[in-house]
């Protein structure tokens, strides 16, 4: 077996220093970066940060002001939307009620010259591929919203774009059909191999979907990175704070040596940390970040090679499989919110109960 690592795809959308203005908002400030060839990508930020702009500058919907948006090598400057190769699913998906699921699926091709029975194979093949066979007479009306969802698609795949962009399109379906449609389209894009491009303020949704994600505040992106890599190395405090739950506490820098810096950590004690570890550098007012799972509750006769400091439980919050506890450390004001998963035999503890708390250096994150 060859020890060789795979060739990075392609590029196939490049922003170059992009400027968006509405007015005198600047709405998108100097956007760079790269989305690679059969990638599923996310653009993941609270609302107004600017990802549904960027998104829209794709698609040539928006014009920018400076910079150059390139799709597979070529500026799109000069470009219109409908000779872009793209396409878009928005949120609202734009079923047409008056038609059928066919007409639906195949409105984008008439003034395709393929004849009429390459035009109906085609549609088929394409609602054979969101697992809609057989619904092409079916009336666009009377189809659930996960349904119509699987129509938008087929009608924007069915035009063989290189591109796929979805604007928020799980927003209207409630969470399990949600939590369905996230695994549908991880499995539609490995199977069509073209770029997909997403729009989110899910957290949970980009991390489950995506190959990386930009993170975007205030018309900039403050982290592209995978999934894994936000989650456990978040490059800032702003960054940590939007993607999951993450504990914060009050740190102090008290030396470094050999490239490892030491911390005072507020109710858990001295700790080394790597570089990696210290993404922001050391900063004059630092804090730590831990997530919630890298926190173990100690039980009964439960050992642990890791470090453990003594706590009280303030709150118990039920989740079914989880069970979060919000518990103050070591007679101090410091108050961490740390999971454990309740598996069988292990109880749920209660407000006010004494309990050790485990953790490890290696989960700390330095901020400034």
């Amino acid at each position: 077996m060859s020890n060789t690592p795979p060739k990075p795809k392609p590029t196939m959308i490049e922003f170059r220093d992009v400027h968006k203005y509405y007015g005198e908002y600047h709405a998108l400030r100097g956007i760079n970066g790269t989305i690679r060839a059969g990638e599923f990508f996310s653009l993941l930020g609270p609302s107004g940060c600017g990802k549904t702009t960027l998104l829209r500058t794709i698609a040539g919907f928006e014009g920018i002001d400076s910079g150059a948006v390139l799709i597979d090598g070529k500026d799109m400057a000069r470009v219109p939307a409908n000779l872009r190769p793209t396409n878009m699913v928005f949120q609202s998906y734009a079923i047409f009620p008056h038609m059928s699921v066919a007409e639906n699926v195949g409105f984008g091709l008439r003034r395709d010259p393929r004849s009429k029975a390459e035009k109906a194979r085609a549609v088929e093949d394409a609602l054979e591929m969101v697992g809609l066979k057989g619904y092409g007479a079916r009336a666009a009306h009377a189809l659930s919203g996960g349904q119509r969802q699987r129509v938008a698609l087929a009608r924007a795949l069915i035009l063989k774009p290189k591109v796929l962009l979805l604007d928020e399109p799980l927003s209207a379906l409630d969470k399990k059909m949600r939590e369905h449609m996230q695994v549908e389209l991880i499995k539609l894009q490995r199977q069509v191999g073209i770029t997909f491009v997403l729009v989110t303020h899910d957290q949970e949704e980009a991390l489950v979907m995506s190959d990386r994600i930009a993170v975007m505040f205030e018309g900039e992106i403050a982290q592209l990175a995978d999934p894994e890599t936000l989650y456990r190395r978040p490059n800032s405090k702003k960054v940590a704070d939007f993607i999951g739950t993450m504990n914060f506490i009050p740190a102090e820098v008290v030396g470094e040596t050999g490239g490892q810096i030491e911390v005072q950590v507020k109710g858990l004690g001295r700790a080394r940390l790597e570089a990696e570890q210290c993404p922001a550098g050391r900063g004059d007012a630092p804090v730590v970040g831990l997530r919630p799972e890298t926190l173990t509750l100690l039980y009964p006769g439960q050992t642990t090679t890791e470090r453990t400091v003594d706590g009280i439980i303030d709150e118990v919050i039920y989740f079914g499989d989880m069970t979060y506890y919000d518990v103050y450390l070591g007679g101090t004001d410091v108050e961490v919110r740390l999971s454990m998963r309740n598996t069988p035999g292990r109880p749920i503890l209660e407000v006010g109960s004494k309990v050790d708390v485990a953790w490890s250096a290696s989960a700390l994150v330095l901020f400034r």
